[in-house]
């Protein structure tokens, strides 16, 4: 059985949100999912799953979570070869240059450890409505789809 790990930081419970949409897709797809939320999760946890997502908002002027910021260092030592990993993340197109900065940053700190990108980046302005949980679980389905292929 394939199994996921999704790890969401949150304030506003928009991207907790997010992650919900996203685990219940991968059960959908009989995935095993893990979901915790960041600051209670050690970057080395992700070495047991085969498909990786990071759900996280951007703080401010483009800052990572407070609460994410040893989770993304711990990042940079692993060794995620083999896995496929996906991020999204709610935020505010209010912040306009600055909105949903940390998706790329854990994108491209995700790329670092050898994983492959499953599937594209989504960004998802404030509360995921009906458009964005189609998005939603056709990131879902695209993670799948790549773990498959690699395997």
């Amino acid at each position: 059985m394939i199994k996921a790990h999704v790890v969401f930081a949150t304030i506003t419970g928009n991207n907790e949100d997010v992650a919900d949409i996203i685990t219940e897709g991968l059960e959908d797809l009989d995935v095993e999912v893990t979901q915790t939320e960041m600051s209670q999760t050690d970057a080395s946890e992700l070495k047991s799953a085969d498909i990786c997502v990071i759900c996280a908002y951007t703080y401010d002027e483009g800052s990572l979570p407070e609460e994410g910021l040893d989770f993304f260092e711990d990042l940079e030592n692993l060794d995620l070869g083999g896995k496929v990993f996906g991020v999204a993340g709610s935020g505010d197109v209010y912040y306009q240059e600055f909105y949903n900065l940390a998706v790329d940053k854990f994108t491209d700190q995700l790329t670092k450890t050898g994983a492959k990108k499953g599937a594209d980046s989504l960004k998802i302005n404030l509360a995921p409505e009906e458009a964005d949980i189609e998005k939603l679980d056709e990131f879902s389905n695209q993670l799948v789809t790549s773990f498959k292929k690699i395997k």
